[in-house]
């Protein structure tokens, strides 16, 4: 192997990111002999560092956390980047050699070889990234109110009790008059932690609907369909960053993982569970307005009577497809109504009611 500090002009850069230290395998295009292999801080840094004097190649990242700034270092150094697809890269998962080292150099052959075997994702920019940061952030804040809920709830249980009915935004007013007075000293702290929990979130909320109004005015056509608020909308428009990325609408649903998988041989097809591909908050934001379209409160229009017959037709898993099913249907009327900007007509297209039960 030869060691060298600068690259030529046709060379491929594997680099497997860590948190501290991240590893490069230098590919020469020509031979596919290794150049150089070397590790660097994994700052900003100390990538422009030890890259900026480098020519410029093609550089692999696998996507993670560390992907998006590097990706956009990268880039602005000018080195052309592609990032990895980590679901679709089984030849660095399934090594039984892994290591920083050894994944380093399979990215970069998988790039020299044929840039399509990695299955290539974009990153969003720094501002998508800011954004959608602040929906991500909400969403732990709700994930952790709905914890400290179910504490109390289960708290009170245990000494005998039934907890009233609330909503989150109401539970801890109504349940502190009703708690017992032995769990008092432990569960009244944790009711004011609720509070400031549902303060934050209302804090996000108005954020959200400013960006929402002023930043991406596209989010008001989505929230036509009833049960796609201010959070669903933005983080469709963001998740997917561009309207016109996708050919047809109906590819938005494969997208977000929201399709069966498919494991066809000869005259099997077994009937298989979604892929889960794609962003799983965006994933689960869609299966909850689903939920309310399909729920006591859902009104009347083509998504939910779609959900209706697929329940009318199954057995006990009937309802967690039709939810799914819609999902699926809403992610590719959301893109249809963001790239047409059409007034959305609730019942266009539907189908017929089912009978009523005898």
């Amino acid at each position: 192997m030869i060691e060298s500090t600068t690259l030529t002009p046709i060379a491929t850069i594997g680099i497997d990111l860590g948190d501290r230290t991240s590893q490069a395998c230098v590919l020469d295009n020509a031979s596919g002999d290794v150049i150089s292999r070397f590790g660097f801080e994994s700052t900003v840094s100390g990538l422009e560092r030890r890259f900026t004097k480098m020519d410029r190649g093609l550089v692999v990242l696998e996507a993670g956390g560390h992907s998006p700034w590097a990706s956009r270092a990268f880039t602005r150094l000018g080195f052309r980047v592609i990032v990895a697809n980590p679901r679709k890269v089984r030849a660095i998962a399934t090594s039984e050699r892994k290591s920083d080292r050894v994944d380093a150099e399979t990215l970069a052959r998988l790039g020299r070889a044929d840039e399509r075997l990695l299955h290539p994702i974009q990153h969003r920019d720094a501002r998508h990234q800011e954004h959608i940061g602040v929906l991500r952030a909400r969403d732990q804040v709700v994930h952790v109110r709905t914890a400290m809920i179910n504490h109390v709830r289960g708290r009170a249980k245990s000494a005998g009790m039934r907890l009233p009915d609330a909503s989150a935004e109401a539970f801890a007013d109504k349940a502190a008059p009703a708690l017992p007075d032995a769990l008092r000293p432990a569960l009244e702290p944790v009711l004011d932690l609720i509070r400031q929990a549902t303060a934050t979130i209302r804090t996000f909320d108005k954020q959200v609907a400013k960006l929402g109004e002023d930043t991406y005015p596209e989010t008001q056509v989505l929230q036509q369909v009833h049960g796609v608020g201010p959070v669903t909308s933005l983080a469709f428009v963001l998740v997917l960053g561009d309207r016109d990325r996708f050919r047809h609408s109906r590819d938005v649903g494969a997208y977000l993982g929201l399709c069966p998988r498919v494991h066809q041989s000869g005259d099997i097809n077994p009937q298989l569970s979604i892929t889960k591909a794609g962003d799983r908050f965006l994933r689960r934001l869609l299966v909850g307005s689903a939920h309310y379209i399909l729920g006591p409160f859902g009104p009347d229009c083509t998504l939910r009577r779609l959900g209706k017959r697929l329940m009318e037709r199954g057995a006990g898993n009937a309802k967690k497809r039709a939810v799914v099913a819609v999902a699926r249907q809403l992610a590719v009327l959301l893109h249809h109504l963001w790239k047409t900007g059409e007034v959305y007509e609730p019942l266009r297209g539907s189908p017929p009611l089912p009978p009523n039960p005898t």
